[in-house]
């Protein structure tokens, strides 16, 4: 019987983590589905909507933390899934180095985009 091997410690930061930032998605993901096929068809969705939905505080900080916690929890999954296929040493401290530049970046332009359509400006 093949032996069972994880990156993440049961009972660990990291799994708790990743188990959190999977639920939150999960009641998000629901959310803004249910937000953008149902309230707003897809076919309607336009740049002023979406603007205007940006605008509530609500909704914007909603949008913010799916982001956040999306980025989070793919990056993290891809980086255990590389580690639990044996990546260690070097390139280990390469990779999460890529993977955490990475996501800093996608959540930073995340942000930037989306108080740019909530109208505000960034100098």
């Amino acid at each position: 019987m093949a032996e069972r091997y994880s990156s993440f410690t049961p009972g660990g930061t990291g799994w708790l983590l990743q188990r959190i930032t999977a639920a939150f998605l999960v009641i998000v993901l629901a959310f803004h589905f249910f937000q953008l096929h149902f309230v707003t068809h897809a076919a309607e969705v336009t740049f002023a909507g979406t603007s205007a939905r940006m605008e509530n505080i609500g909704y914007f900080l909603t949008m913010v933390l799916f982001l956040i916690t999306a980025a989070f929890h793919g990056i993290n999954g891809i980086y255990n899934a590389l580690v639990n296929q044996g990546l260690s040493g070097t390139p280990k401290k390469v990779v999460f180095a890529i993977l955490t530049i990475a996501g800093v970046a996608l959540v930073a332009q995340g942000i930037y985009v989306a108080i740019v359509m909530a109208g505000g400006t960034i100098s």
